[in-house]
């Protein structure tokens, strides 16, 4: 079994900043992608950014160069440093990992369990 377990949320003025955490437990081989969503009130949810196992990144237009993701692989947590916040990035925010159990197993999704990001005066 494996679980994911999201940290870091909460309310911040605009143009403040906060680091999401997410770490992976339980039964884990390796983890390829590692990626973080987010979906706002009456919104679908959306990719903010994802990083590769190599430590390749890839951003949604509307957080590049104020969003970083990194990643810790011997701790299996990937990270999201979020500045210059904007009111416009309140969501609730998800983290997804791409995790194979086993040798043999294909790798599946894990999502964790969402933390509230709140911008507002």
């Amino acid at each position: 079994q494996v679980q994911l377990v999201e940290s870091g949320g909460g309310l911040v003025q605009p143009g403040g900043s906060l680091r999401l955490s997410c770490a992976a437990s339980g039964s884990i081989f390796s983890i390829n992608a590692m990626g973080w969503y987010r979906q706002a009130p009456g919104k679908q949810r959306e990719l903010v950014a994802v990083i590769t196992r190599s430590g390749s990144t890839n951003y949604a237009d509307s957080v590049k160069g104020r969003f970083t993701i990194s990643r810790a692989n011997t701790k299996n947590t990937v990270y999201l440093q979020m500045n210059s916040l904007k009111p416009e990035d309140t969501a609730v925010y998800y983290c997804n990992q791409k995790i194979r159990r086993t040798p043999v197993e294909y790798e599946y999704d894990y999502w964790g369990q969402g933390t509230q990001v709140t911008v507002s005066l």
